[in-house]
């Protein structure tokens, strides 16, 4: 059983100082956040806020940069080519890096966001463009999906990868995330995430919508910033961890 385990968190993608405030909260839990940097949420205020926030808690910072697509807030596969995406993610990455350096913040990973988050663990293609841009912006990790086309090329090219797991999404019967657009995909009640994440740190599994036990080895679990209840599920989740002598730290996985 993991005496330590690494907790992320998406932020930086909703508005105002409404967002910010629930950034804050959740920064308070997490050992690591992913901060949107234009691609479908966030802008300059909200990336300096958001790097202030983290850099005060040292919560360990990296790019959540998308397609290009902040009307569907990244959630669909925009069509553009492979030269398009990879300029529209350099651009997005470096936004947020020249804002990072001038508080002495370090990115240390960079995870796809949605719909390119999903596309890159399925295509090797997507997969080297999303390495390539971490890798050219000294970005050490990529988190993403466990024995995902994403989690080999990482591999494959020399950078460190830490495989993620959800504590508000539900698995399907091959290891995959339920599609959003399913009932049921959200898991939004406190307990529920609480009893998936304590079953994927202790049991190496999640039960699978048809309810049967399927293996996750990860080393991260992501905290969704935008699920209802966040804050309070986030808390409850930290209890529960701390309650077993689970420590939330930033470990950083080969």
């Amino acid at each position: 059983m993991n005496s330590t385990i690494c907790l992320n968190a998406d932020i930086g993608e909703l508005p105002g100082e409404a967002g910010r405030a629930m950034d804050r909260a959740i920064l308070d839990v997490v050992s690591r956040c992913s901060i949107a940097c234009g691609g479908h949420a966030g802008d300059e205020e909200s990336m300096r806020a958001t790097l202030k926030a983290a850099r005060a808690r040292n919560v360990v910072a990296g790019a959540h940069p998308s397609y290009p697509d902040r009307q569907n807030f990244g959630r669909k596969t925009v069509a553009m080519s492979h030269d398009e995406l990879e300029a529209s993610l350099r651009q997005q990455v470096r936004a947020l890096a020249s804002l990072a350096r001038l508080q002495g913040v370090t990115l240390d990973h960079l995870k796809p966001h949605g719909a390119l988050y999903n596309d890159a663990a399925r295509d090797s293609n997507l997969a080297e463009i999303v390495a390539r841009v971490a890798r050219d912006a000294r970005i050490r990790a990529i988190i993403g999906p466990p024995n995902s086309r994403l989690s080999r090329i990482a591999h494959g090219t020399g950078m460190d990868f830490l495989a993620e797991g959800f504590a508000d999404r539900r698995y399907a019967g091959d290891g995959s995330l339920v599609a959003r657009s399913d009932p049921g995909a959200m898991i939004e009640a406190t307990q529920a995430q609480v009893a998936q994440v304590i079953g994927i740190i202790e049991n190496g599994t999640v039960s699978a919508q048809d309810s049967h036990a399927i293996p996750l080895k990860v080393d991260t679990i992501c905290l969704h910033g935008d699920t209802a209840g966040a804050v309070h599920s986030a808390l409850a989740l930290r209890e529960a961890l701390h309650a077993r002598g689970i420590e939330i730290k930033a470990q950083l996985a080969l």
